[in-house]
């Protein structure tokens, strides 16, 4: 951690420790410093370790003091009303200042949104619309396509495709638990959802419509297992694996009348080095 960081991080600890109200001056300075080495890319809300991701509650701690001690004003295009349409938030988080010309990242018009405090890699591409929230990273070279969702602190990483209509959850509260994790070069279908702090990794590959939260049991056909969330740790799906939705026989007399099944996500295959996303994506559907 840069002593920049570390600062940082005393005076978030400092302002959101007690029990009464912090100083709103100060803690204003303090956020608006915050969201400025999180778009730079030197904090994070989530970080990679030896031992698996880990969330840094601190980073968390100082984007919800943005909310607390904000005020919601109108806003719009640098601070003016945007034709007939009109927007009411927090003043303290504001639209990210990209330059992308400078960042090498193309947002393409069309009415995304790309908040302050949202982290945006060289050679990013944003299709219309699209919304990145703040405290998100996304990794150098993904596409995040049309009516994507990035939540807040989600981590995207290198590579990634997000097709289009994938949701990416946010988790903010409790700052302990784990945002979203999408590790590099993995590949969302069509209308995807990873919610509540689900991690796909690396080269993992969604098939369109796959669903996934902390409670969903996720059925691996390769190695026969059934994987599931731990009080300590979110869902996981496997590097390389590909995930497609399947059905499972739902339990009880009534079911059984009905014929009634669940969803049910299954690992159908594991991509090897030589197969790319869309070719072992491809052979499953087929």
């Amino acid at each position: 951690m840069t002593t920049a960081a570390s600062g940082l991080r005393t005076a978030i600890e400092e302002l959101t420790g007690g029990s009464g109200a912090p100083d709103r001056e100060k803690a204003r300075l303090v956020v608006a410093e915050l969201l400025e080495a999180l778009g730079r890319g030197e904090v994070r809300a989530a970080e990679p370790t030896a031992d698996g991701w880990r969330p840094v509650p601190w980073v968390k701690k100082g984007i919800l003091l943005a909310f607390r001690v904000g005020e919601t004003v109108e806003v719009g295009a640098d601070g003016a009303r945007m034709g007939p349409l009109r927007y009411f938030d927090r003043d303290t988080l504001p639209l990210r200042p990209t330059d992308g010309v400078a960042e090498k990242v193309r947002i393409v018009p069309g009415g995304s949104s790309v908040r302050a405090g949202a982290y945006l890699a060289p050679n990013v591409v944003i299709m219309p619309p699209a919304y990145v929230n703040v405290g998100a990273w996304v990794g150098e070279g993904t596409l995040v396509d049309s009516h994507a969702l990035v939540g807040s602190c989600a981590q995207i990483g290198a590579r990634v495709h997000l097709s289009a209509g994938v949701q990416i959850g946010g988790v903010l509260e409790p700052v302990g638990r784990r945002p979203v994790i999408v590790e590099d070069e993995a590949m969302l279908g069509g209308n995807v959802g990873v919610f509540e702090g689900v991690l796909v990794g690396r080269r993992a590959v969604l098939a369109p419509g796959v669903q996934l939260t902390a409670a969903t049991p996720l059925f691996d056909l390769v190695k026969g297992e059934i994987r599931r969330s731990r009080p300590d740790e979110p869902l996981s799906v496997p590097a390389g694996a590909v995930v497609v939705p399947g059905s499972r026989p739902a339990s009880g007399e009534f079911a059984r009348e009905h014929a009634l099944h669940l969803y049910a996500p299954v690992i159908v295959k594991y991509r090897d080095e030589k197969t790319d996303a869309s070719t072992a994506l491809e052979e499953v559907l087929r």
